[in-house]
């Protein structure tokens, strides 16, 4: 029966992404939910939250699985989930060590800053991304603080210290002054690399631009390796590309090949001009399996056919369109806090390819957290994905 109880509460905590991917994320029922979901974890036993946290990880990362079935290693995917549940049980047994609710609180807290293995997505505090509570750490700690109140002391009353964790700047950031073009595409991923596929995709690329230009679009945004190809040894497309610059600003992604090193990188295109922006944060056991040498070049071996983990920019990249400057994010890292170190815009465009895991929770979830770092650092979000709904998020 504590098993049954514990998945309810981990229903409850995770309930904001499933309202949000059936198109019910109010903000008054994510506010109320929220509230609830966090007031019934710091009453749960310690051995009640093992169970709220393995629960919750499958909840919130169950889509994992579709990975594996493009990799080739389709069987292993039910261990690997198994282990994440196991993962997040371990870490909210630990938060309920102690009986004390403050204590319960001030480790819960904690999770605010949580990274396993450099993946970062499980956010407790992003559940409020979209409600009426503000994002931040002090919001989050008067939150936990104005609950653990109302059990230690059985008041109700406390609860009005939540006035305090409101969000009450409603500024929205407003709109580049140009025409912006983001066309939906549904690639999936199992075509995506096919060499015989390849040349359609390409042919879609240039219809999108030359109906971007034909519109009057100023700029147009293509999703995250939409050309499946190290481009930058491909003088043809580069020429084409840049030559159509002429007309309207192109941002597309692309593979690009450096002396036998890949980069996932955004390719932009203005005024028959390139610049590109090489991913900074890769997309752990995605694009880098961030373990030691020797494990790391075993499993790469052993899953990934011997390919080497990508490689990295240095530092952020902003691209700037006739004086108005956009950050480059490309799907993963747009959700750390990386990218938006040297901040001097309040601009991001982030290429997404989600065709890896549809149809799940996936893309909702990203949007969840982009929304979230959105309002953390005040940015308005230019999200093209492929195989799930370009967004504007602010």
């Amino acid at each position: 029966m504590n098993i049954l109880k514990s998945f309810f509460v981990a229903c409850v905590f995770s309930s904001s992404i499933y309202l949000e991917h059936y198109g019910l994320g109010y903000l008054w029922l994510n506010s109320l939910i929220g509230i609830v979901a966090i007031y019934l974890i710091l009453i749960q036993t310690k051995r009640e939250l093992f169970w709220v946290g393995f629960f919750a990880g499958l909840l919130w990362f169950w889509w994992i699985f579709y990975s594996f079935e493009h990799y080739g290693v389709f069987y292993l995917s039910f261990v690997v989930i198994a282990v994440v549940g196991l993962i997040y049980g371990t870490i909210f047994y630990i938060v309920g060590v102690s009986r004390n609710t403050y204590i319960r609180a001030g480790l819960f807290s904690g999770l605010y800053f949580l990274s396993v293995l450099g993946f970062n997505w499980f956010k407790p505090q992003a559940i409020f991304a979209n409600s009426y509570f503000d994002i931040s750490f002090v919001a989050f700690a008067i939150i936990l603080a104005s609950l653990s109140l109302v059990i230690d002391r059985r008041n109700w009353a406390y609860l009005l210290l939540l006035v305090f964790a409101l969000d009450f700047d409603n500024q929205k950031i407003p709109p580049p002054n140009m025409k912006i073009y983001m066309p939906q595409y549904h690639t999936a991923q199992k075509d995506k690399w096919q060499k015989s596929y390849r040349s359609t995709l390409i042919n879609e690329n240039k219809q999108n631009i030359e109906h971007a230009i034909d519109m009057g679009y100023d700029l147009v945004i293509l999703p995250e390796t939409t050309f499946p190809l190290a481009l930058n040894k491909n003088e043809k497309l580069l020429n084409y590309l840049k030559d159509k610059s002429k007309d309207i600003a192109i941002i597309t992604g692309g593979l690009e090949l450096d002396e036998r090193r890949h980069y996932n990188t955004s390719y932009f295109f203005h005024r028959q001009k390139l610049h590109i922006a090489r991913k900074l944060v890769l997309v752990p056991f995605g694009e880098a399996v961030p373990l030691p040498a020797m494990i790391r070049d075993w499993i790469n071996d052993e899953f990934y056919n011997g390919a080497s983990d990508y490689k990295v920019a240095k530092h952020p990249t902003t691209f700037d369109i006739d004086g108005t400057k956009f950050r480059n994010a490309i799907c993963y890292e747009a959700t750390t806090d990386k990218i938006f170190t040297d901040l001097d815009t309040s601009y991001m465009i982030v290429l997404s390819n989600n065709a890896w895991f549809v149809p799940s929770i996936e893309p909702v979830l990203q949007n969840i957290l982009l929304r979230y770092y959105a309002r953390k650092y005040d940015m308005l979000v230019y999200h093209s994905s492929n195989s799930s709904p370009n967004s504007v998020i602010d």
